[in-house]
């Protein structure tokens, strides 16, 4: 196993103290290994921060980072999706030569950033997300990882920033789940959500791209997106605020375009509705996605959604969850998809990372609400579920060839 000694300036604070981390019921951390360094031998966790070793980046040994078995005891039944702080996180930076330095893993807690850096002031960034499950056996695995890392390249070249190579970006995630294996949850009770962020980190008071950036990952074990589960949610048709305009990031997984939907889903949710559903800016009339969701419309063995042009979020899940329908025999449309058709619908549903599949209860547009299926869960949205969950947690063959185990 190759070790580092971390040299992380100003980047990393102090780790989080015992009592900044979350008040569950943790069983003990694994013991922690020894190593050599200049001759001498220490347990990891009695290293100062600075001196702890971190795992470099190199995909032959990522996977030999972690070989604990022991999973932390949380109440994985009420999990939920919210931050709980696990055990280490990956960084790596680029300056002007658009070339990454050799990543890596630090125990997790606060970044520092100038007050200047392109980040915070010109929102020069961009993130992405994925999961890890652990199968039946208890290994892990990824579901096409790959595809975040080309995403991520594509965002970065809209954005004016270097983007990690494939390899990296993979290894990366790789390490970081590996690093907190005891975080994954049970088969069935959840995943381990794995959130990259791409930022100008360096210092630029200018508008124009930043002059150093960082590359981070971090994790947490997740229940369900939304409260219902894969209950139905029930949607507002927003005609008002837009999440997107043509010529804009609103097909980049940059961090601008969801600051901009918090207003709408804040007066949304206080209505009562689960989330908002947009339409296009300029006839208002064609869906667009939900907050952080894409759509889906179901006629009869048709299944429409919005096509990518620009406006909407090309999600992995969104790709993912076609694949499968066509292979079940539907018929799959991306095309404009006008609101007088959604509110015809026989069903609808949305897809996004963190919610898979949420089949859609009701819709309310313009003070009429349409529900679908006597607020049960679609044949549909039930079928495209379980095949696709299935296969991300291992409980079926692996036919699409999109997951990667990681030991």
């Amino acid at each position: 196993m190759e070790y580092g000694v971390a040299s992380h300036g100003a980047l990393l604070a102090a780790a989080p103290l015992a009592s900044q981390r979350p008040r569950l019921p943790l069983s003990p951390p694994p013991s922690p290994p020894s190593i050599q360094i200049q001759n001498r031998l220490y347990s990891i966790s009695s290293l100062p921060l600075k001196a702890r070793p971190v795992r470099r980046c190199g995909a032959s040994v990522a996977s030999n980072y972690s070989q604990t078995t022991e999973i932390v005891d949380l109440d994985w039944e009420n999990l939920g999706f919210g931050l709980v702080q696990t055990d280490y996180m990956y960084i790596a930076k680029c300056g002007q030569d658009g070339k990454f330095s050799e990543g890596e893993l630090a125990p997790f807690g606060p970044i520092a950033l100038n007050p200047s850096s392109g980040v915070l002031n010109y929102g020069q960034g961009l993130f992405e997300g994925l999961k890890a499950y652990r199968k039946p056996d208890g290994s892990i695995l990824l579901f096409r990882p790959e595809e975040n890392a080309l995403r991520m390249q594509t965002g970065a070249e809209r954005m004016c920033m270097p983007a990690p190579s494939v390899e990296q970006f993979v290894d990366a995630v790789k390490q970081t789940v590996l690093a907190n294996k005891r975080w994954v949850p049970p088969t069935g009770k959840g995943s381990l959500y794995i959130r990259p962020l791409l930022m100008g980190s360096g210092a630029v008071l200018g508008l124009a791209p930043a002059p150093e950036y960082t590359f981070i990952i971090f994790a947490s074990p997740v229940g369900n997106y939304f409260k219902e589960g894969l209950a139905p949610i029930n949607l507002i048709v927003e005609d008002k605020f837009h999440r997107a305009t043509p010529g804009g990031t609103g097909s980049v997984k940059t961090i601008g375009n969801y600051a901009s939907v918090l207003m709408a889903q804040k007066i949304a949710k206080e209505k009562g509705y689960s989330d908002v559903l947009y339409l296009d800016v300029v006839h208002k009339k064609y869906l667009e996605e939900v907050s952080s969701c894409n759509i889906f419309v179901v006629k009869g063995n048709v299944i429409s959604t919005p096509a990518v042009k620009g406006t909407i979020l090309p999600g992995i899940t969104r790709k993912s969850i076609i694949d499968v329908a066509v292979s079940k025999g539907f018929q799959v449309e991306e095309r404009l998809v006008s609101v007088d058709e959604l509110l015809d619908a026989d069903e609808v549903f949305c897809t996004g990372t963190a919610v898979v599949v949420s089949p859609v209860g009701s819709i309310t547009y313009q003070g009429k609400r349409v529900e679908y299926g006597h607020q049960g869960v679609g044949v549909v949205s039930q079928q495209l579920y379980t095949s696709l969950t299935s296969l991300q947690m291992g409980q079926t063959e692996d036919w699409m060839g999109w997951t990667m185990q990681l030991n």
